[in-house]
């Protein structure tokens, strides 16, 4: 529901039953139309009522309420909460934000007792709580996003153990590695994600409920009692703190934007590899677009697209953070403002995870162009240079001997591995003929790298089993 506006017509004026006994003029509609926040704060419906519940139950605990006041006010909300669900309920920007628009339709049901479910508590620590109830709920859908993922990743990387690619610094061709490792790196990045938001988690966890408007509260409230109702780990400390602490939120996005980094680095080499000067890996169609005007394109329009998105995600988090600098202690309306950057980018992260976590198990990779391309670019100098410090050279001397030895191959467009075995002895005699075996084959290059965090096939095996044992006990 919008509301039009002109100031300087009287009758379009317009005030809030909630709160406006203290005004001698009504709101003007444009004022009443900008300040609201219903637009967008509807989406915390359901822990706005969860949070209202809990309030009601501790209020009657404590006596504040009657036992059949407090079954009215939770009748009535969950009412209420079947109404908006089932799309029947009105919003209505004259009552600002989702709190009012829900306390007001309670009072339309229930009379005056659900005017007194407000008692206790103000509408600042209410917002802080809601907003940390929806940004926990995410949190752990979003972790069933990563862990999902995740798990595609090490089916993927587990059929691809020894499957042979190039390994690369600065883009160029550096030493052979496994697509099984490369891909084992990505999970690595998502694993230190899940644990950022589990972490975080904890921190968003905790109560700001019953710090009313910034001082607490007079009524004999049972903090305590109302978090266990909701499943807080603790609650706020300090009322001036709770609510207007923004933190979590921006912590949140903080996570939110790495996450984002990482999947744009991932789409950044999906977008190469795809290209016809890599043909690495073949994304299927469904993930994929075509032009309107060159019938052979094949556009992995889902990795630009989220690569595209991570720079908003980016700009979520210093919306955050510019937010929240210069405001002095408690609640400012300004806070108001926290909800969009902070809805955004869990959309925009879920979205993203979402295509990621169907996309990624079912790229299908070139195992033999893989294989050739690795091949080429000399990537396994550091290989020859390691095989003559083990006869004895120093490995500054190896390091300048290879070099020789693939000046030579680029003058004559050979790899190391295509020289014979004497001109390789033309820099070095310690060069005998079982290097071709021991050091300038890509298969003895990998499984020579058999260390915990190398990239031999036996290695990124053994790391595919304990990363299984890793995701049981992260999500435990």
């Amino acid at each position: 529901m919008t509301t039009s506006s002109n100031s300087s017509n009287p009758s379009q004026a317009q005030t809030s039953g909630m709160w406006g006994g203290r005004f001698s003029e009504a709101t003007d509609a444009f004022v009443t139309e900008f300040t609201a926040s219903v637009q967008f704060d509807q989406r915390t419906y359901k822990q706005d009522i969860a949070g209202s519940i809990a309030h009601a139950t501790m209020l009657a605990k404590v006596g504040v309420l009657t036992e059949q006041e407090r079954d009215d006010i939770i009748n009535g909300l969950n009412t209420i909460k079947s109404e908006i669900e089932a799309g029947q309920f009105e919003w209505r920007i004259d009552l600002e934000d989702v709190h009012m628009n829900i306390e007001s339709r309670l009072t339309q049901r229930i009379g005056i007792t659900g005017k007194k479910l407000h008692t206790g508590r103000s509408r600042n620590d209410q917002v802080a709580t809601d907003i940390r109830l929806y940004v926990r709920d995410e949190i752990d859908a979003i972790l069933k996003l990563l862990e999902k993922l995740q798990k595609g990743i090490l089916r993927l990387a587990s059929n691809n153990t020894q499957t042979i690619m190039p390994g690369f610094t600065h883009l160029q061709t550096a030493q052979p590695v496994t697509f099984g490792h490369h891909l084992m790196a990505w999970f690595e990045m998502l694993v230190r994600d899940s644990e950022r938001l589990i972490d975080c988690r904890k921190r968003v966890n905790r109560m700001p409920l019953g710090s009313a408007a910034l001082a607490g509260t007079t009524y004999p409230i049972d903090r305590a009692f109302t978090a266990e109702l909701l499943s807080f780990e603790a609650v706020a400390e300090n009322s001036l703190d709770a609510v207007s602490d923004r933190d979590f939120a921006i912590e949140f996005n903080a996570a939110a934007a790495l996450i984002m980094m990482h999947l744009s680095r991932m789409s950044e080499e999906l977008i190469l590899w795809t290209s016809a000067q890599f043909k690495f890996v073949n994304i299927p169609d469904r993930f994929c677009t075509g032009s309107s005007i060159m019938p052979q394109k094949k556009n992995p329009d889902v990795s630009e697209l989220v690569r595209g998105k991570t720079g908003r995600v980016y700009g979520d988090l210093m919306s955050l953070l510019t937010l929240m600098k210069g405001q002095p202690l408690a609640y400012n309306k300004d806070n108001q403002e926290d909800k969009e950057p902070l809805f955004d980018a869990i959309d925009t992260i879920r979205g993203s995870l979402m295509a990621f976590a169907d996309m990624i198990p079912a790229l299908v990779p070139n195992i033999d162009i893989m294989r050739e391309a690795a091949l080429r670019g000399f990537s396994t100098a550091t290989d020859l240079a390691d095989y003559l410090v083990k006869n004895g050279v120093a490995f500054r001397d190896a390091h300048e001997i290879v070099g020789k030895a693939v000046a030579l191959g680029v003058q004559e467009s050979k790899d190391l591995s295509e020289l014979t075995l004497e001109q390789l002895q033309q820099f070095s005699d310690l060069i005998q003929a079982d290097v071709f075996e021991k050091a300038l084959t890509l298969e003895a290059s990998v499984n020579a790298r058999n260390h915990i965090g190398g990239t031999a096939p036996a290695q990124v095996a053994a790391a595919i089993e304990r990363a299984h044992t890793r995701l049981e006990k992260l999500y435990a």
